[in-house]
């Protein structure tokens, strides 16, 4: 992230922005935004609850509160949000309304042309999303609270002591709340806000836009652009500056048309719901997974929180590979089609684009643990051979039926390819060819 301290040398914050947590929750190198963070490591046993009983007004299952103030710690490290300077602000709108007109041009979604746009440093990216994952992360905190909800009415007064030790992972917090009494059941909606900030900060600290990740956002979609992150990229990869804000430009712009089909954007978020709505909290699970946990032994909490993929998997239910399967091959295809579009577009009118687009296939791959927590969370989880997938359905399309043929995919929800069909183009063509009435 830019800023003006110098490389190895950052002003550790010393408060915390949220009453009650624990200053290192938000800052130095074990912190959020620190290069050794590990997202499921927070440790909670320092939380002041005095303090915290506070900021327990929490109408929802999660405290928005807490969950921006900590998104906007994290995402900034304590520091202030750097500014946009005007100059780079014209230039972007330029190269966004370019890269609209284009976009219109090769894919027909002329409801690109209303896409807003919006130049931000990581606070804008946080303000945006905080609303824009709102649904499917209350949808999250609501499952979770039902079963903890659960376990604690099934749970034996003798055998609460008994339950994993979930309480030094943020989002095994939770789970462990479950049978730990009405005063920890009056935190989960505190706790899911730092859950929830925490993820969406550390985000903020590396997106270029609104749409390096395929997020199941609910709003309309727009174009954002995260102009301190984009120079800190263009400086890591030593890129062209004009060059790589056309490409920045061009993505953006393709992946916002995709969403400005509504079904699409309904459907993304509906999967993400369904998906984070199936987890189950089972203590035999857990056990099977890690063993027998004794919150007072920290070698055996250690094993316990060294990877949320684990704990996430402890948690997965059977319900939840319909839904993730068919995001996953949703999410595929979107990508698919974006990629093939602004390689038409980009290799006519950026000279370095090859360099530029390795550099963020590289981005999009290689991501940050919180990154990946996040993924799986959501069910987003997508590796190169997904995008493979994707890219090598769309090419056989477009050798079939060419781009026209291709943009068929926005016609309604019953036109996404089946899993067999993401394998072999030609059955989704005849497919869709048959008439309404076969």
């Amino acid at each position: 992230m830019a800023d003006s301290s110098q490389p190895g040398d950052p002003e550790e914050p010393d408060e915390s922005p949220v009453p009650g947590l624990p200053p290192f929750l938000f800052g130095g190198p074990g912190g959020p935004g620190g290069e050794n963070f590990d997202p499921a490591n927070f440790d909670l046993s320092q939380i002041d609850l005095s303090q915290m009983m506070r900021i327990l007004q929490s109408t929802g299952p999660v405290n928005w509160e807490v969950a921006r103030q900590t998104a906007e710690w994290v995402a900034l490290e304590g520091r202030p949000d750097p500014s946009v300077a005007a100059a780079d602000r014209a230039q972007l709108e330029e190269l966004a309304h370019a890269a609209q007109t284009l976009v219109v041009g090769e894919t027909g979604l002329t409801a690109t042309f209303a896409t807003t746009l919006t130049t931000v440093g990581p606070k804008g990216w946080v303000d945006l999303h905080l609303v824009a994952l709102k649904p499917v992360l209350e949808a999250l905190a609501t499952t979770l609270g039902a079963a903890m909800q659960q376990d604690e009415d099934d749970a034996e007064p003798d055998d609460l002591a008994g339950l994993p030790g979930l309480e030094n992972t943020p989002f095994a917090a939770m789970a462990g709340l479950a049978g730990m009494g009405n005063m920890m059941s009056m935190l989960a909606p505190a706790l899911l806000g730092v859950q929830a900030g925490s993820m969406i900060g550390y985000l903020a600290q590396h997106a270029l836009g609104r749409y390096d990740l395929p997020l199941p956002t609910s709003d309309a979609p727009s174009l954002c652009f995260v102009v301190p992150n984009i120079d800190t990229f263009e400086s890591e990869w030593s890129l062209p500056r004009d060059d790589l804000r056309f490409y920045v430009a061009l993505h953006e712009t393709v992946h916002a048309a995709a969403r400005s089909v509504p079904w699409l954007r309904e459907r993304l978020v509906e999967l993400a719901t369904q998906y984070v709505s199936s987890y189950e909290i089972d203590p035999s699970a857990f056990e099977a997974e890690f063993g027998m946990i004794d919150p007072q032994d920290p070698e055996a909490m250690q094993r316990l929180t060294e990877s949320p993929e684990r704990v996430l998997g402890a948690m997965q239910s059977a319900r939840q590979v319909a839904p993730r399967e068919e995001l996953q091959r949703l999410t595929s295809v979107v990508e698919g089609y974006a990629d093939h579009v602004m390689a038409r577009i980009g290799r006519r009118l950026i000279p370095t684009f090859d360099q530029i687009h390795e550099a963020m296939q590289r981005h999009r791959v290689e991501r940050g643990e919180a990154e990946r927590f996040i993924e799986g969370l959501l069910g987003l989880k997508l590796e190169r051979a997904h995008y493979e997938r994707g890219q090598a359905f769309v090419e056989g399309v477009v050798e079939r039926a060419g781009l026209e043929g291709l943009n068929r995919l926005w016609d309604g929800l019953d036109v996404l390819p089946t899993p067999n069909e993401l394998d072999a183009p030609g059955l989704w063509l005849a497919r869709i060819d048959l008439p309404d009435d076969a």
